[in-house]
C-alpha cells in the first residue's frame, strides 16, 4: 500500500484494467481506503473478490513459513499464483533461493506486472531469478507438461478460496489424496508444500495432507482488519516431505 495525500480532484475508485476471460471478467481497480488514506489493488473476478493489497499478512506468511522448513541454500521455488506478487516478493527476500519460477494461468495478471500496473512490480521482473510462466497450475501439478514445476524445493500455492471453495470445478482433484500425491512427485525428497486458505483449518484436508507427507501443519495467521476495527485471520498449510 502507499499513502496517498488526499486530492479533491482524483476519483475514489479508479478502473486500471478489465478483460473478459474464460472465467469471466476480470478487473484491476485502486480505491483510495479513506479510513487510512492509502492507495488499495483489489482484483475482481466478476464480482468475486481475487485478491486485495488491503490484506497480504498470510500471502507474505506463506513464503516465510514453507521456506523456513528447508535447511540449505540454492533453493528453486514454485509459487503458483501470480496476483498482486506479494508471495513471490516474499520468496525472494529468502537469500537461499536460487530460482523462483511463478505460474499463472490468467495471462492478464502477468501483464499487469510486466506493464507497471501494479506498486513493486519491478521487484519481480529486475530480479533475475524470477520467471513467469504461463499457463495451469493445476494442468501441471496432474502431470500434464509439468515442467514448469519440474523438481522443486518448494512448491506454495495460493489460487482458490479455499480447499473447498475452489474457483473453477476442475481445480478440486488437486485438493484429494491423488492429487496431492502427484504434486508431491515434483518435489526434491525433504521438500514443501504449502497453501493459503481463507478459511480456518479444515480437519479433512490436514487428513489428506498426513496421508502424503511426512509432517503438516495449520499455521492460523492472524492480522489486523483496518475495515471492522477488529482482527481477522487466514490458513497456511505447510507440509514436508521425508528426507531420502
Amino acid at each position: 500500500m502507499t499513502t496517498t495525500p488526499p486530492s479533491p480532484r482524483r476519483p475514489r475508485v479508479q478502473e486500471l484494467d478489465w478483460r473478459p476471460t474464460a472465467l469471466g471478467d476480470l478487473s484491476l481497480r485502486r480505491r483510495l481506503e479513506p479510513t487510512l488514506r492509502v492507495d488499495v489493488y483489489e482484483v475482481l473476478l466478476g464480482e468475486d473478490y481475487l485478491m486485495s493489497s488491503l490484506f497480504t499478512v498470510a500471502e507474505v506468511e506463506l513464503a516465510r513459513l514453507g521456506l523456513a522448513e528447508l535447511p540449505g541454500s540454492g533453493l528453486d521455488v514454485v509459487v503458483g499464483g501470480l496476483g498482486l506478487g506479494y508471495t513471490a516478493r516474499a520468496v525472494l527476500e529468502d537469500s537461499r533461493v536460487r530460482s523462483l519460477r511463478v505460474v499463472e494461468a490468467l495471462p492478464e495478471i502477468i501483464e499487469w506486472h510486466e506493464n507497471g500496473l501494479l506498486p513493486r512490480a519491478d521487484e519481480l521482473t529486475g530480479d533475475p531469478r524470477c520467471v513467469f510462466v504461463r499457463g495451469d497450475f493445476f494442468a501441471m501439478a496432474a502431470g500434464e507438461d509439468g515442467q514448469a514445476l519440474a523438481r522443486s524445493h518448494a512448491i506454495l500455492v495460493d489460487i482458490d478460496h479455499t480447499p473447498q471453495h475452489v474457483l473453477h470445478p476442475s481445480h478440486a482433484a488437486f485438493y484429494t489424496v491423488p492429487g496431492v500425491r502427484r504434486l508431491a512427485g515434483h518435489l526434491h525428497p525433504g521438500g514443501v508444500f504449502g497453501l493459503w486458505s481463507d478459511d480456518p483449518p479444515d480437519a479433512g484436508f490436514m487428513m489428506v495432507l498426513d496421508e502424503v507427507f511426512a509432517s503438516s501443519t495449520a499455521h492460523v495467521v492472524t492480522f489486523a482488519n483496518p475495515l471492522t476495527g477488529g482482527e481477522s485471520a487466514n490458513t497456511v498449510y505447510v507440509a514436508r516431505l521425508p528426507n531420502a
